[in-house]
């Protein structure tokens, strides 16, 4: 269970790179999430349940580096059995160009049983580079490629992407920073699904994204993740194979979404 949360929500860090050459932020239309959205999510193994998380956006507009912000922020906790054999209360904040859907600063506070971090990471978009400011470790900055993702702010412009433009098995490429690392993650669009919710049936755009090699997921199509197939694109269902056994999260509650969603 180590860090499960931070590796859900690096699961739906779908980005496609686009930049303009006469100035350092892209411009991406977004009809797609806003201000005062909440989305709660059931962690479990089977019927055993694990943990919850919820990603919220503030009411407020926030200013950082001049631009206009989303704040957004996710949250992670342990629950029932699971949270005596590890504690875990994980909290992420991003602060999101409410133009160019691209991360200024982005908040880590980890606590996972005895396992600690804070760390605060910096975007300068324009000069290309990033900071980061770990708690009791020395600062560490790195070059960046254009339109790096954090990954709440890849989260969030997953979400505008147009995949009617894509063909099932098309794999797009993702350009993020987690962990003091840059990665260059890649999607796979696999067509359209329904999946059965708690709210009802709903029709779904279905991905997967190929892992890289790692210590807690099994192969490079081991997590399928269905978003809902209408203009808020939310996450409704995640299914991950991993060494320990098979994994799902589940949509719990919702509130503040601008569009309402075709259940059946």
């Amino acid at each position: 269970m180590k860090r499960t949360f931070l590796l859900f929500s690096l699961l739906i860090v779908t980005v496609l790179c686009g930049f303009h050459a006469s100035d350092a932020y892209r411009e991406v239309e977004n009809e797609n999430f806003g201000p005062g959205e909440v989305i709660e999510y059931r962690v479990h193994y089977g019927f055993i349940n694990a943990g919850e998380g919820v990603v919220k956006v503030s009411n407020q507009i926030h200013k950082v580096n001049n631009r206009p912000c989303y704040e957004v922020t996710a949250f992670g906790r342990s629950v029932g059995a699971f949270d005596w054999v590890i504690r875990i209360r994980d909290t992420w904040k991003s602060y999101i160009d409410t133009s160019a859907l691209l991360p200024h600063r982005f908040h880590t506070d980890v606590q996972e049983g005895k396992y600690r971090k804070q760390e605060t990471v910096y975007f300068n978009h324009p000069s290309r580079t990033i900071r980061s400011e770990e708690k009791n470790n020395e600062t560490k900055e790195f070059q960046m490629p254009p339109n790096v993702q954090d990954i709440l702010s890849g989260y969030c412009y997953m979400r505008t992407i147009d995949f009617n433009r894509l063909n099932p098995g098309d794999v797009v490429p993702i350009p993020a920073f987690f962990d003091d690392k840059l990665y260059d993650f890649k999607i796979r669009y696999r067509g359209r699904d329904e999946v059965k919710t708690k709210f009802g049936k709903v029709r779904c755009i279905r991905i997967t994204p190929v892992m890289p090699k790692n210590e807690m997921f099994d192969g490079e199509s081991s997590v399928r993740v269905w978003l809902t197939d209408d203009k808020n694109r939310i996450p409704v269902k995640v299914e991950a194979d991993m060494f320990v056994g098979a994994v799902e999260m589940d949509l719990k509650n919702f509130k503040g979404l601008r569009h309402k969603i075709a259940f059946e």
